[in-house]
């Protein structure tokens, strides 16, 4: 299978500016309005090679944009990855010990496990149990559509529809490794107002990201009223598509095995017409579509044991 690659067509943002912050946790500032209104949050670098979210926040910080409502809190997240991001070799950053996006469990954060991320995400977790609406910005490996990940419960399709942008949302229920920062407790919890959302918002080092990484975050802040909405208009330029399409993921494809390959360089967003089309093997176990019209969401060029090898869904009606 012919592997591929991509150039790096972004820089990443110096974020040392904001090591202090003002929350006694490093790279994570909150900002107070001193008025009634929801605790806002916007996350990037969960993964250490994902530029775009940390260049929007960077954006908006050097921007000033301050709440006029609420609590506003943005956080650099997985900063000890980031901090080893080369170009040269840009795919070696997406952690340091572990996944940061699969330990948001109580079982996982209040275990005696240890890493860099465990260490961090316990840092972070008494801001992160404060908030009430969170969007955590993510890019992908392929250079496919943004994708919004807006969790199994409606709140999330909901949210998702409110913002009307990107044009893909995705219904899932995370990754059998492990809970994402998105999923966790009142987040995924139907009876609770707390919402989240992760944004895909392309490949990792394609500008484009960048444009969306931005986008989506004015609208998720305007969404939330916390700050001047005339700094909305007057710095969001992209016009939102004229319907969303939903995809409901009825599961992953998690690898059982240390030899697991796809039939072709799938890309992510391919419809496979026939059920029962061979698209893999896990070893010698062959991996066929469950159903007509399958569509492959971010397939995964890191085929480990364990981890999601794609993602399978269809397109609501």
């Amino acid at each position: 299978m012919l592997e591929v690659s991509y150039p790096v067509n972004i820089e990443a943002p110096d974020i040392t500016p904001y090591r202090e912050g003002n929350t006694g946790v490093e790279y994570v500032t909150t900002f107070d309005s001193g008025k009634s209104g929801p605790h806002v949050m916007l996350s990037a670098v969960v993964h250490g090679n994902e530029l775009c979210g940390a260049i929007a926040l960077d954006y908006l910080l050097r921007h000033e944009v301050r709440p006029i409502a609420g609590r506003l809190t943005f956080a650099f997240m997985n900063v000890s990855a980031f901090e080893r991001f080369d170009p040269a070799n840009p795919t070696l950053s997406r952690y340091v010990d572990e996944d940061f996006n699969r330990l948001w469990s109580h079982e996982v954060l209040e275990s005696d496990r240890d890493s860099a991320e465990l260490r961090r995400a316990r840092a972070v977790r008494p801001i992160v149990d404060q908030v009430d609406y969170l969007l955590d910005i993510h890019s992908m490996q392929h250079s496919t559509v943004p994708l919004m990940m807006c969790g199994p419960l409606e709140k999330g399709r909901r949210l998702a529809r409110e913002l009307a942008s990107p044009e893909h949302v995705v219904s899932d229920a995370g990754h059998a490794a492990g809970p994402r920062m998105r999923d966790y407790r009142a987040f995924a919890d139907a009876s609770s107002e707390r919402n989240a959302l992760l944004v895909e918002c392309g490949q990792h080092w394609d500008s484009a990201s960048v444009a969306v990484a931005k986008e989506i975050s004015l609208r998720f802040l305007a969404r939330y009223q916390v700050v001047d909405p005339a700094f909305v208009e007057e710095h969001l330029t992209a016009i939102p598509p004229r319907q969303q399409r939903l995809i409901e993921v009825t599961g992953p494809i998690t690898i059982e095995t240390d030899n697991f390959r796809f039939t072709e360089s799938f890309s992510g967003m391919e419809v496979i017409e026939r059920e029962g089309t061979l698209i893999g093997w896990d070893g010698s176990r062959e991996v066929r579509t469950p159903y007509d019209n399958c569509v492959l969401i971010m397939p995964s060029r890191r085929l480990r044991r364990g981890e999601s090898a794609v993602r399978l869904g269809r397109y609501s009606a």
